[in-house]
């Protein structure tokens, strides 16, 4: 059985997470599959209809 609410994560408690945070901060650049595609199609966005 499991407490609710509590959970276990490697990645958190090795850093990972902490790091790839601090890696997208500095750069401009999402790490995350989702962040990816929407920073990429809002570029392909802007330069086909312009900035506005």
């Amino acid at each position: 059985m499991k407490i609710p609410g509590v959970t276990f994560s490697l990645k958190r408690a090795l850093g990972i997470s902490q790091a790839k945070q601090k890696i997208a901060r500095e750069t401009g650049i999402p790490l995350t599959k989702n962040g990816l595609e929407r920073k990429i199609g809002s570029t392909i966005i802007k330069t086909l209809f312009g900035k506005k």
